[in-house]
């Protein structure tokens, strides 16, 4: 699994294919976590810190 803190927006989860939110299972290669706090979809991210002007570094992180 990797993560990765884009710049100035979300953690990026590379999920591998499968992942599970509340006990419901997806698919998806990758999900958005928000990063800034003022996303409406939380956790994940809906683009709200493009409109805030949000500053963060980047941070990759990789679980082996």
């Amino acid at each position: 699994m990797r993560i990765v803190a884009l710049e100035n927006g979300p953690y990026l989860i590379e999920t591998g294919g499968r992942y599970r939110v509340n006990g419901e299972e997806r698919e998806g290669q990758r999900l958005a976590l928000c990063r800034c706090g003022h996303s409406e979809k939380k956790p994940f991210c809906d683009g709200s810190h493009g409109r805030l002007g949000f500053q963060a570094p980047k941070v990759e992180i990789e679980l082996g």
